[in-house]
């Protein structure tokens, strides 16, 4: 069985710092969305931070299958995210504005490291693809809210 490559176990830790991250951020804001949207924002945020935790456990269990060492600490995500950890007094707008931006980033990562991906690591192109295939509708979905 062929390892997967280097770039291949540095672009999945990536998205372990960034799952990391943004799992509490959207706990952050499930718990603080206040407004008008409260209900459908409080079960959506909800709904986003279950499906990182589900994708975030993928991309750790596919780093370990494949000798890797996923980040595991919150020192080691906020060392190496590419996003940052949610800020206090947000507007439920700009939480949604915010949970977006961070999909986008990690949306362009996960296709920007699949370009770069070797021939033997086909199965963490597939996990990426599908991730972010998933981001984009989340992000539609999200941008559609914002439109009143």
């Amino acid at each position: 069985m062929n390892m997967i490559s280097t770039q291949a176990k540095k672009a999945l830790n990536q998205q372990v710092a960034n799952y990391g991250v943004l799992f509490v951020k959207l706990h952050n804001y499930h718990w603080y969305i206040n407004g008008p949207e409260f209900l459908t924002l409080h079960v959506k945020l909800e709904e986003l931070y279950t499906w990182v935790s589900e994708q975030y456990d993928v991309v750790a269990e596919r780093l370990l299958m494949n000798h890797g060492e996923p980040y595991a600490t919150l020192k080691e995500y906020l060392e190496h995210a590419t996003i940052e950890e949610a800020k206090r007094g947000l507007s439920a707008d700009e939480m949604v504005e915010s949970v977006i931006s961070d999909f986008s980033q990690i949306r362009k990562e996960m296709l920007d490291a699949i370009e770069h991906l070797e021939t033997h690591d086909m199965t963490v192109e597939d996990d990426l693809l599908a991730q972010a295939k998933e981001i984009e509708k989340q992000i539609w979905m999200l941008r559609a809210t914002l439109e009143k």
